[in-house]
């Protein structure tokens, strides 16, 4: 026979969710929104500074919560600048010139803080 003990609580994870609750959520995602378009304009691959300077963020809500998106709008003729910097490109005369992972790196310290954080509040 197999048995289980559990012992503890999950008050602390509980309060969170409660003050989560309360807090305005919209706010901590505005914050986490601010600080990723500073990362993605500081890592982005500079020519005329055009595709830097043109990143966004939107809050939407959904029936789970909200969710944060990074907008960029430079295109040229209709293809966003970001996908061909980020994936790479062919050209017009046959060569692929290829893609510079720029955006994950850029967002993976923000992610890595807002976890740790996260942790803080839970354990506290």
């Amino acid at each position: 026979m197999i048995k289980f003990k559990l012992s503890g609580s999950f008050d602390n994870t509980e309060a969170l969710l409660n003050r989560a609750l309360r807090n305005d959520a919209v706010s901590v995602l505005d914050e986490c929104g601010k600080l990723g378009v500073e990362a993605l304009a500081a890592a982005t691959p500079k020519d005329t500074g055009l595709t830097a300077d043109s990143w966004d963020y939107e809050i939407a809500k959904t029936n789970a919560g909200y969710t944060l998106y990074w907008t960029n709008d430079n295109e040229t003729q209709g293809i966003p600048i970001v996908i061909l910097l980020e994936y790479g490109h062919g050209t017009r005369n046959g060569t692929f010139v290829e893609g510079n992972d720029f955006i994950n790196p850029a967002l993976e310290a923000l992610f890595e803080k807002l976890a740790e954080d996260l942790w803080k509040e839970v354990i506290d």
